[in-house]
This record gives structure tokens, sequence and C-alpha cells, in this order.
């Protein structure tokens, strides 16, 4: 027998669907995000594929030697870049991994540099232990000539910027810390290098051939040998510190060679002999390839302001031990970055500045040190110097670095110290503008696809179930006003992009919501012809479709879950997209198919085959229940 009539009350679960469209388009128009007219206040984000935007792809590599990095440092390099782009403010971009060594990045809106990115890979912090002139035509070794500069450039070589009071310097933060480290100083207040350059070179820096080298880099420096000649190569080989070539022109012809040299060339000498030789000048230095001086335990030559040449330290500090960094304001209301190291990285940073305020060992040379006769430390990211302040005092907590910043420039400082700790460094392959244009014809063609799909659909249902077409075509719109108004929430408050995959998603669960109408109008036929009337037969056919449908859109939103957990970029939108109106068609099949049908049971039209849909169903249940014996129908 059906269950008792009296138990459905089809008015409560409409007004609980009623209050869900209530509650989610006030999220539409009112919630965190939402601005502009009503207009705008109802578009989602869409993807790059819609709105156009831009797209790179970088190409890792672990050192010169240009072998594909791990596995895991790649997927660890992708989560960082990952952060940093969305550090930029860009929500929802697509950071995934092609192949053993690339990394593809693209972002949805207004095509945006990603230079940034790919740069500031690995952080390093070193001591400077001998400073020259960059230039590549130096006549003598002179001392830094040009000061860090007080803004920041996230990627790209260092402008050549005057040195004075607003250059960086760091200084202990409020929560602790001794000391500090003043601005590199200017050229006029730097000694020039006289017998102290070649004192110290011995017991700062060992020689060039004490540095170990792989089989391929030593191929490469006797190609490069060959290339300058066995005058050139030897006579860069004996120097022992920045060669005078005032003193001696003829040297200068020998070592010319050098100058022709390309930054990849450049970048497979010995660091004593790109710091010796002045006719390597920061041109070449500056476009050696990523990870060129990535080896934290050698000693590196890098250049400032594309003028200074300095031989550094090993990295006795390095990314991994900067916890965090931050752009805020200190009390004289100037912008600082702020850095916090970790335990292990406080105890390192702490060491390497008692090292460098005491100069042990004599290691800082004297073209090296500061103003205060201190030795610095320079801050390299890749293969560059960010800055290189004196050390003027233990520093034993937080350190702040401090200059002449605004927002952006100490935003873009912090931003490379805090994402500058990834394992590989890179190098980029391509970048491709994605036109708004072409997006806006692939949104087109999405949506046609869409209405067309579902305009099919409801053309076969009003053809094939006539009045209970109505019902598939209102819960069709209203699963779709779920969606939409989903859509636009999640965009705002997770980020969530629409792209064509994710209209594929949803394009596909049209078919899921069809095969559920199927299913309960197919078992509401069967129970007529089994002899019950409509209105019983509704309540038993909900009964036993439920578990048919509930079981079939499981099945589907199981797919989309494992879909989504395994897959990458565009594949995840489209999991998404059909995980979401699978959801949203459950709701609609409870709070809206069930108690309207049961509604429609109980009108005079639903007993019509021509106009219920029911088809044969209701002439099969008359033909059943007409009395066999004539006189019993007459009676």
């Amino acid at each position: 027998m059906a269950p008792p009539q009296g138990q459905m009350r089809p008015g409560r679960q409409l007004a609980v669907l009623g209050f869900i469209f209530v509650v989610l388009y006030l999220l539409v128009f009112f919630s965190g995000g939402a601005s502009g007219s009503f207009k705008d206040r109802l578009e989602p984000k869409l993807g790059l594929d819609l709105i156009g935007g831009t797209r790179m792809t970088l190409e890792a590599t672990n050192n010169v030697d240009g072998k594909p990095p791990t596995a895991e440092n790649l997927e660890e390099a992708r989560q960082i870049i990952e952060n940093r782009v969305n550090g930029l403010g860009v929500a929802e971009a697509e950071v995934v991994t092609e192949g053993n060594r690339n990394i593809v990045i693209s972002l949805p809106g207004e095509n945006r540099n990603l230079d940034e990115v790919g740069s500031a890979a690995e952080l390093r912090f070193r001591k400077v232990l001998k400073a020259a002139d960059g230039s590549g035509t130096a006549a003598a070794p002179p001392a830094a000539t040009a000061a860090p500069p007080g803004s920041v450039t996230p990627s790209g070589a260092p402008s050549a910027i005057p040195s004075g009071s607003g250059a960086p310097k760091v200084s202990p933060s409020a929560s602790g810390g001794q000391g500090g480290m003043a601005p590199a100083p200017s050229a006029s207040a730097t000694p020039t290098p006289a017998a102290s350059a070649s004192a110290s070179a011995s017991a700062a820096a060992p020689s060039a051939s004490a540095e170990p080298v792989s089989a391929s880099v030593e191929e490469q420096r006797k190609a490069v040998e060959q290339k300058v000649g066995a005058a050139a190569w030897q006579a860069a080989s004996a120097l022992q510190a920045p060669a005078d070539l005032s003193a001696d022109p003829s040297l200068g012809d020998k070592l010319k060679p050098f100058s022709a040299l390309s930054p990849q060339e450049v970048a497979v000498l010995p660091a004593q002999m790109q710091f010796n030789v002045p006719t390597i000048g920061c041109a070449q230095l500056d476009k050696r390839p990523p990870a060129s001086i990535s080896d934290a335990k050698q000693q590196v030559v890098s250049c400032e302001g594309g003028a200074s040449k300095y031989l550094l330290d090993q990295a006795k500090v390095e990314g991994t031990d900067v916890d965090d960094a931050d752009a805020v304001l200190d009390q004289t209301n100037a912008w600082v970055v702020s850095l916090d190291f970790t335990g292990d990285g406080q105890a390192k940073w702490t060491a390497l500045t008692r090292e460098a305020f005491t100069n042990e060992g004599q290691a800082c040379d004297a073209s090296a040190l500061g103003q205060d006769g201190k030795c610095r430390v320079a801050v390299v990211l890749d293969n560059e110097i960010v800055s290189s302040p004196e050390i003027q005092g233990v520093l034993t907590g937080n350190s702040q670095i401090t200059g002449s910043f605004n927002q952006k420039d100490a935003s873009a400082l912090a931003s490379q110290l805090r994402y500058g700790a990834l394992p590989v460094t890179f190098k980029a392959q391509e970048s491709q503008n994605v036109t708004a244009t072409l997006g806006a014809s692939h949104l087109r063609a999405g949506l046609l696809a869409a209405g067309i799909g579902m305009l099919l659909v409801i053309i076969y249902a009003f053809f094939y179930y006539r009045l209970l077409g109505s019902v598939i075509f209102l819960s069709l719109i209203l699963s779709a006003l779920l969606v939409f108004g989903a859509l636009v929430v999640l965009g705002r408050q997770i980020g969530f992009t629409l792209t064509l995959a994710g209209i594929a998603g949803m394009i596909v669960s049209l078919g899921v919501a069809a095969d559920s109408f199927v299913i309960y109008f197919e078992r509401l036929k069967d129970e007529i012809r089994e002899g019950r009337s409509p209105r019983s037969a509704v309540p038993r056919a909900w009964i036993r479709a439920r578990r048919t449908i509930i079981s079939a859109n499981a099945i589907t939103l199981l797919s989309a879950v494992v879909l989504y957990v395994v897959s990458v970029g565009t594949v995840k939108g489209f999991a998404f997209a059909l995980g979401l109106a699978t959801v949203l068609d459950l709701v609609v099949v409870f709070l809206f198919r069930h108690p309207i049908m049961t509604m429609f049971a109980r009108t005079r039209a639903f007993l019509s085959p021509r106009v219920s849909g029911l088809g044969r169903a209701l002439p099969a249940r008359s033909q059943q229940t007409q009395p066999r014996n004539p006189r019993a129908k007459e009676a």
C-alpha cells in the first residue's frame, strides 16, 4: 500500500528551496567583494581562456650542467611559485608542472609581466670579501663604485643609482637584536685597493683549482681556454688579485679575449678568474644563466648596480633560513622590510653577523669594508645582489632592512625574500598573451553549446513527457540559477575561476540531471501499470526511484572528486564544475521535483494521458480495472 498522503507536505520543501535561493542571491549582491552595479555583481570570475591573460613557461635547472631537477624539487618550486603569484594579488592563478623541468603559469585577466615570478629563485646571504670595478674596462680595481640602490627591482639587472643616505641598511627590529647594518660606502669614501688586495687573496679565498667541478663544466672550461688562447688563460690563472692594467698595458692585451666571452662561457670560469680579470664585466656576469652561482659551499662573484663586482664568501645563511619577510612601517613612519628567521636560521644569522662585525680572520679585504670599517653582507637572489649593507653589530634577533623605500619597493623586496628560497632556478622559455577577443569567442561558443544542450533536453522532455516536461524545464532552470549563484559567490570567497572546461562540466551535468528524470518518470509509469492510481503511484515511485537517483549521482560526484584530486590545470575546473552541478541537482530533486510532482498528482490534468505525458500507462490501467461482466458495467 502507498504511504499515507498526509506525510508529504510539499509546501515545506518548496519553502526551504526558496530560502536557499534568497540566502544565495543575498550573498551574490551584498557579500564581501560585491561592488559596482547589479550587472557587475552578477559576473563570475572568468578564466584565462574566456577573458584573456598571460601564459608563461619557465624551464627549471639545478646547475650549470643543465641537468633536470628532481621531481620533489620541481613540485616544491611549483608550490612556492604559486604562492608568489598569489602574492601579486592574482586570484586563482594556474601553476602546473610540464614534463621534468618546465613550470607553466597562467594568469587570467589583464596581461601581467611575469618576469618577477621566475626570477629571484634562490636566496643566499654571503659576506663580501673583495670589491672591484665591473665595467670590464677598468685600469685598476677600485672599491664599490655604486652603493646599493634605495629601491629594488624585482627582476632584471639592478640599476646603477648613486649612493647616499637613502641606501638600504639593516637594523635590529623592536623584538630584539643588537647592532645593525649600515649603508655600503660611496666611491669617495672607499679606499682604492692596494697591497692589501693581494695580501689577503690567498687567505680570503682558495685558488681557482681548488673548486670541485663536474666533468661537464671542466669540458666547457677547456673549450673557453681554447677560445681565449693559451697566453690569455695562463695570464688569467696567474692573477692573485684584480689586475692593474694601467701599470701593465701589455696585460690588458693578453686579457682582452675574455671581454668577448658570452655570459654562458663566463659562468663556467672559476670564481677567482671571474673576479680578477678586469675585462670580465658586469654586463657579462649579470646575464649568466640561472643557477650559475647556486652552490652555497663555493665562493662566487656577483655584481651590484651594474658596475660593482664583488667576490662573495660561501653562503652561511640561505633562503630556507628566512621564516617570513614583511613590508612594515617603523617608528618614524618609514617603510622597512622586517626579517624573521627560523630557529636554526637565527643562530646562523647571528654567527654570520658576528663574523662580519669582527672581520674574523681578516677575511674581508679593505676594498670591501664599509664606511665604519666593518664587513658587509650581500643579499643575493639568483645571480644578482639586492643589497650589501655594512654590519655594525651582532644581530641576535630579528632584523629590519631600511632605506628610502616606498610601499611598492618594500613589498617587492619582502616578496623576494619571502619566496626566494626555491630549490631550483628558472629561465623563461616563452610568454604568450591570450587576447580578450579570443576569450570572448570561446565564451560565446561555450554558452552556445550549453544553451543548445539544454534546449535539446527540454524539447525531448516536452515531446515525450508533455506536462511532466514542464517539471524537467523548471528543474533545469532552478539548477542553472543555483549553479550560477554558487559560481559568483565561490569566485569571491575562494577565487574559483570559470573556464571552458568548467562550462563543459556543467554541460555534462545536464545529462546526469536528465537521467534522474527518466528514472523517476519511468518508475511512475510502472506503478500505474501495476494498477495504482496516479496519486498513490507518485510517492511509491519516488521511494523506489530515490535510491537509484542517489546512487547514480553519488557515482558521478565520486568521479568528480577523484578527478579533482588527481588532476591538474583545467581538468580541475571541469571536475569542480561537474561536482558542484551534481550536488545542486540533488538539492533540486529533493526540494522541488518530488514536492511539485506530489502537487501535480492532485490535479485533473495529471489523469489525462494526452496532457500528463504518462502515455499508455493510464489507458493500460483503465483496461485492467475495467469490469469483465457487462451487466456489472451497466449497473
